[in-house]
């Protein structure tokens, strides 16, 4: 099955009627998608409370890919707000618990930042991920292109299947070393991930800039762009059951959109989306 989704429920104006509040934003979602990233826990470790009412406001069928706290990745270079590494992890497996029991963990997404490159502390480091992770499924994503350089590509995905991991793909500009290939291998014959960031070549490459985050991921995908990942999908399928497909690329608001014309290109019809609110006024 192909799941198409975006990155977060918020932001997406096309998406919702003029008086959708803030806490309403994610039923209207469930009727479009069947999926999301949930990415309020890459920030911080998320109160079970708050899992408990997403769980509640979606379909039953519904799928988070739940992003991991930063302080798991080495995103926050400060003090974390936890007294070990094992408390920390223990705290974020806890926040999953109302998913798992729902059936709707896709997965938890592990995004390395830039700097996180290719040596064998760092494959250390991820093996004891995976090891405080258990059973839970998890997806990897590099950002640092020495992963796979071709002295490491094959080293790199068959370490990620030895240890369970699910391919992250990404769709980005190729500016070295923060970026990566885009590496069209499922390693795992249940579930892979594809995260579209955009294009943005010139964007991407604005790390002193304050409003890096705007700028990196203002692209929208056109048709033939679009047509290649029909394409990359049709490929992916021969490899892997289930395909999740995420649109990053909303800083001019265009990930819905892009989803929407990705879903129209498969003729891909979901049946168990949450019912469509009408805005009347």
């Amino acid at each position: 099955m192909i799941h198409i989704g975006l990155t977060g429920w918020g932001d997406h104006i096309s998406l919702y009627g003029k008086n959708t509040s803030s806490q309403n934003k994610l039923v209207e979602y469930a009727g479009y998608f069947p999926t999301v990233e949930v990415d309020a826990s890459f920030y911080a470790v998320q109160p079970v409370r708050n899992a408990e009412t997403w769980v509640r406001k979606t379909p039953n069928s519904f799928q988070f890919i739940v992003k991991a706290y930063q302080g798991m990745t080495g995103h926050n270079r400060g003090d974390i707000p936890f007294s070990s590494h094992e408390e920390m992890f223990f705290a974020f497996i806890d926040s999953l618990v109302p998913y798992i029991k729902a059936g709707k963990l896709a997965m938890v997404l592990f995004q390395f930042p830039p700097w996180f490159d290719c040596t064998k502390e760092n494959v250390q480091y991820l093996r004891a991920c995976k090891r405080k992770m258990g059973d839970i499924p998890c997806a990897l994503e590099f950002r640092h292109q020495s992963w796979f350089d071709s002295k490491y590509r094959e080293s790199t995905l068959q370490f990620m299947r030895e240890e369970n991991w699910i391919h992250s793909i990404c769709d980005e500009p190729q500016v070295m070393p923060g970026s990566v290939p885009t590496v069209l291998e499922a390693v795992d014959e249940e579930k892979v991930l594809i995260r579209l960031h955009g294009r943005n070549y010139y964007g991407w490459q604005q790390n002193n800039n304050p409003n890096w985050r705007e700028v990196r991921y203002l692209y929208r995908y056109n048709k033939v762009e679009l047509k290649e990942w029909v394409a990359n999908i049709s490929h992916l399928e021969k490899e892997c059951k289930n395909i999740y497909v995420l649109f990053n690329n909303n800083s001019g608001g265009d990930a819905a959109d892009n989803a929407k014309e990705l879903i129209e290109l498969l003729n891909i019809e979901y049946m168990d989306l949450a019912p469509r609110q009408l805005d009347l006024f």
